[in-house]
């Protein structure tokens, strides 16, 4: 017979447990503070729900019955396991922890954020492992929902407005090319910015055409933008080895010795960088201490 557990009083099972180790209801009801003929009702009720005496007198108390010593293991068990369900989260230990994270993040993430916080995270968290996995925008918030990822890093702007998110810095954009490039010793004006040849990053593949060219647009102005690529990390290979320049985030480029940096002549927008996780994860210890480190790296 299957008993219905939305009909089960979970005191019922509690008084179950402890008869069966105490084998004597007086005792019982001593440990449970309760009456003695409270527990007696709820002997009462547990033969009726589960079809069986339980518990029959004996010579030394009661004695229970092949189905009460069935259940005894398991019972304790099962309670023993929503003890510990509902039992106060206890505080992340970093050093004895082996979780695995999945973080999602463009190139420029992983250079800019995942980078800075990977030392520390090892030599904090020794044990733990870290998968980056590539962003994919239109898709992180269905991954978040459904456990693929534990964290996103992406432009605040664009981020999915059912995530928890958290903002870790803000970004301009600086011009860039070779160290030695002829043409940037100094910085140039609007004009000499347009006529130089363009490296545009276009995540979607194959655009020419950014934020950049909005910003000249307005000014009645038009640069030349000669390749299109889907990565930053391979703009940064194309500027070392050729005369052509880049519109790049300063975070990416600030420590490349090769590349020489300057301000643009015209000042485009920057944007805002932030992590981004599901509400799910929101008050888990371990987690928000992943948060934290990362916020602190960067």
């Amino acid at each position: 017979m299957l008993v219905n557990l939305r009909s089960l009083d979970l005191n019922l099972l509690v008084t179950l447990d402890v008869l069966l180790a105490e084998h004597n209801v007086t005792r019982a009801a001593l440990r449970l503070n309760f009456s003695q003929p409270s527990v007696s009702v709820h002997l009462a009720k547990l033969r009726e729900i589960l079809g069986d005496p339980l518990l029959l007198p004996g010579p030394r108390g009661m004695q229970p019955t092949a189905r009460a010593l069935a259940l005894r293991e398991p019972l304790r068990e099962a309670l023993e396991s929503l003890e510990r369900a509902l039992a106060p989260e206890r505080p992340f230990d970093p050093a004895g922890a082996s979780d695995t994270w999945r973080v999602a993040a463009s190139d420029y993430g992983e250079s800019t954020i995942a980078l800075p916080a990977l030392r520390g995270l090892r030599e904090a968290a020794p044990n733990t492992r870290l998968a980056v996995v590539e962003l994919a925008p239109a898709r992180v918030a269905k991954q978040a929902a459904q456990g693929e990822i534990d964290l996103a890093f992406h432009t605040t702007s664009d981020a999915p407005e059912n995530l928890r998110r958290r903002a870790l810095f803000t970004e301009r954009y600086v011009l860039a090319g070779r160290a030695d490039h002829p043409r940037l010793k100094r910085r140039p004006g609007a004009k000499q910015f347009c006529a130089l040849e363009h490296v545009i990053v276009s995540p979607d593949g194959g655009g020419f055409h950014g934020v950049t060219d909005e910003v000249l647009a307005q000014a009645g102005l038009t640069r030349r933008v000669v390749l299109s690529v889907p990565h930053f990390l391979f703009v940064i290979a194309v500027l070392e080895r050729s005369d052509l320049v880049a519109m790049l985030p300063w975070r990416l480029v600030r420590e490349k010795a090769a590349l020489r940096v300057v301000e643009p002549p015209i000042e485009v927008p920057g944007y805002e960088m932030c992590m981004l996780w599901h509400e799910r994860s929101h008050r888990d210890s371990a987690h928000r201490w992943l948060r934290e480190q990362i916020a602190r790296a960067v």
